[in-house]
């Protein structure tokens, strides 16, 4: 892609820029090696730690509850006390999902990862303190609002890596949320819940104290505050010596820039910024990007991916598969998390290298083979029907076990896209000028779709048989493959203005 050079004045006079490197009218790929991209993984990853808390969120309510109704706990809660406990979190999180837009446009992406921890530390010392069932319930509604102001982390990932980077830094948010659903429950097997809040109190002061220390996003800096010298500032950071990086980079951020109108807010009346908000959504630049998302999002929950984990003790109960002696269904639920951590951390490293379709399709036609045959092994009585109705097993069935491992096979290809891209093109295929008000909508619309999909399976589940539901399931996967080979645009390696001409001219 060839720059126009169609930059404002004061912008095509590099004296007139706060910059330490002059800004050349030829646009040349530069290569880029590790010793460039090392502290762009760092700060990737440091920013990062505040998504731990929504895997921490998800598993905590598996230990916590069954400790609360051991006998001699310290505090005991009813069934339905219960179920609060366990869905305030998803409940309350699209709340601050929507605020965080506005809140990251106006105060930076860093200052908003930074305030995301305060009210995390707050919720773990209620947790901590807690005598009674309404300090969970304030400590979960908290941290699900945390939850969705974590959203800022996608962004700020997004706005500090280079394009060839972005992509594996990107699909880290995945990791990092299923390494929080594997420490809760190793922790959980050591130590109380109480003392895990502690636990979570220290480390996250120390995730704080991390990120104090990365830099803001220089897509922030030129958009939002038109500061040439913090821009550059920190891509020296991001960048380290190599000047030609800096430059190349430099461009890229004003190239974005110019997709920013340039008027003074103040002297403006709000019926005209109304109208120019309308102009903004109409544009094909960000429709079409949003209407996409939404059905990529929409194709990730009706698949059954999200409630297969909740529910997987329940599905396995009703296979009656066995491993082999000793290793019952709560094992086999934590081997689940394993392959979700294990994948995603294998995703992220090869998206660097094939790209978001190419994973998508091996995700769903994966998906789509594993349940259905999940569904022919049932059909076939290979488990016999009285499993079903009685779930008990009644004969020796410890080699009948290609259900489970169809199941398990359903989630490593689930884990390999559908559940770890969908989040990262969030950070890609929205336009700089909107990222931040429109990632914080489709992060609620997201969790809400959750909530009902994850809310009916169990009906579902009643209404037809296990069979059935993963011949539907696989009905889904198949046309989400069809959606995805049309409309899904690759993001390897292409710059934001890249992206955004794709969808003004496709």
């Amino acid at each position: 892609m060839e720059f126009d050079g169609n930059i404002a004045d004061d912008e095509k006079n590099p004296s007139n820029i706060d910059s330490p490197f002059v800004i050349s009218t030829e646009r040349k790929e530069v290569p880029l090696k590790w010793k460039d991209s090392y502290k762009q993984i760092l700060a990737g990853c440091t920013a990062n730690t505040i998504v731990i808390q929504a895997g921490i969120n998800m598993a905590f309510s598996a230990v916590l509850l069954p400790q609360l109704n051991e006998t001699g706990s310290e505090m005991t809660v009813t069934k339905s006390e219960a179920s609060w406990i366990a869905s305030l979190v998803t409940i309350v999180l699209p709340i601050g999902a929507l605020i965080v837009g506005p809140i990251m446009d106006r105060y930076g992406r860093k200052k908003v990862c930074l305030l995301t921890n305060i009210p995390i530390i707050i919720a773990w010392t209620l947790v901590y303190y807690a005598n009674n069932v309404w300090y969970l319930y304030i400590a979960r509604s908290i941290n699900g609002f945390a939850g969705g102001l974590s959203t800022v982390s996608l962004v700020y990932v997004s706005e500090i890596s280079h394009p060839k980077l972005r992509s594996m830094l990107l699909s880290l948010n995945s990791v990092f949320v299923t390494f929080g659903i594997l420490l809760t429950c190793l922790l959980g097997l050591w130590f109380t819940w109480r003392t895990m809040s502690f636990i979570f109190i220290i480390m996250t002061v120390f995730c704080s104290i991390a990120i104090w220390f990365i830099p803001e996003s220089p897509y922030w800096l030129i958009v939002f505050k038109d500061d040439y010298r913090a821009t550059t500032k920190s891509l020296s950071w991001i960048y380290g010596k190599n000047n030609l990086l800096h430059e190349h980079e430099f461009r890229r951020i004003l190239e974005s820039k110019q997709q920013k109108p340039r008027e003074k807010d103040d002297e403006r009346s709000t019926l005209l910024k109304i109208k120019d908000d309308f102009k903004l959504y109409k544009s094909p630049t960000v429709y079409k990007p949003v209407i996409i998302m939404i059905a990529i999002f929409m194709f990730q929950q009706f698949s059954g991916a999200y409630a297969i984990i909740f529910y997987a003790v329940d599905i396995f109960r009703t296979i009656g598969g066995r491993f082999k002696r000793g290793l019952d269904e709560y094992v086999a639920l934590a081997l689940l998390g394993i392959i979700r951590f294990v994948i995603a951390i294998v995703s992220a490293m090869i998206s660097k290298k094939v790209g978001r379709r190419p994973l998508m399709f091996v995700s769903a036609l994966g998906m789509c083979i594993t349940s259905v045959m999940a569904g022919l092994y049932m059909y076939l009585d290979i488990v016999p029907d009285d499993v079903y109705e009685k779930m008990n097993i009644t004969k020796d069935i410890s080699k009948n076990n290609v259900a489970l491992y169809c199941i398990l096979g359903y989630v490593c290809f689930s884990s390999l896209g559908y559940l770890v891209i969908p989040w990262t093109l969030i950070g890609e295929l929205l336009p700089v000028k909107v990222r931040g008000k429109l990632s914080g909508v489709l992060i609620s619309v997201v969790y809400v779709l959750m909530f009902l999909v994850v809310k009916m399976f169990p009906f579902i589940m009643d209404l037809i048989s296990l069979q059935y539901l993963f011949y539907l399931m696989a009905v889904i996967n198949l046309i989400g493959f069809g959606f995805l080979y049309i409309f899904l645009p690759e993001t390897l390696g292409k710059s934001f203005l890249d992206i955004e001409k794709y969808f003004l001219h496709k």
